[in-house]
């Protein structure tokens, strides 16, 4: 499909079948696109909570908001986005390591410093405060979701932007405290009902000369 066709088609699922389950090839690619999205400085400050069944859709329920509980029971799959609360040296040097590994840095590099300076002067930007670091990571997690919703649509597979959500409550519900993460977004992923009520409802968005300026 045209890519501007893609767009102006796609839109917010509200109903899904729950008759209806994505396979696991296409689950699998999604989760490919999920791991290879970008991020400021290749930082990759996120992990990605998936569960395609009834018992673990039920295990994060607590968690979701009274309006948003038929888009996780109804669909197929659930998508719990999460950031580190803190940036550690391991994980500083979990992505020098792999870096080296796939050959994007070199060894010498790595010994001196200069393989991720640079990063390190950014994420520190951000890491003058607890708050300040989670805000920086969800906008990196956010580009993530981005590449989610876009995949997803060019695989005919639909899909919900979840932020109705208690996020402490579903920090618990994954045991993301002692994992060092916090949740920040979801994503539910399936397909629409025939009658979804987002169907009929054309797009809606401001006209491009109030959102671009050509300069």
């Amino acid at each position: 499909m045209d890519i501007v066709e893609l767009v102006r088609t796609r839109y917010t699922t509200k109903h899904y079948d729950p008759a209806r389950r994505i396979s696991d090839k296409d689950i699998a690619d999604l989760m490919e696109v999920l791991r290879l999205s970008p991020s400021s400085v290749n930082s990759q400050p996120w992990h990605f909570f998936v569960t395609g069944t009834a018992e673990g859709k039920a295990r994060v329920m607590p968690a979701v908001l009274d309006f948003n509980r038929p888009r996780v029971a109804d669909a197929s799959h659930l998508v719990v986005f999460a950031v580190p609360a803190e940036f550690t040296e391991e994980r500083f040097r979990r992505l020098v390591e792999q870096e080296l590994a796939d050959g994007r840095v070199k060894a010498e590099d790595v010994a001196s410093g200069a393989a991720d300076a640079g990063r390190r002067h950014f994420v520190g930007l951000h890491q003058v405060s607890p708050e300040e670091l989670i805000s920086w990571e969800a906008r990196q997690a956010y580009i993530a979701m981005g590449f989610l919703l876009w995949a997803a649509a060019e695989r005919g597979i639909d899909s919900t932007c979840l932020e109705g959500l208690d996020m402490a409550k579903m920090d618990e519900c994954l045991g993301l405290a002692e994992k060092g993460l916090r949740t920040v977004c979801a994503v539910s992923l399936g397909y629409r009902l025939p009658d979804d009520s987002n169907a009929a409802r054309p797009k809606s968005r401001l006209p491009m000369n109030e959102v671009v300026t050509t300069f």
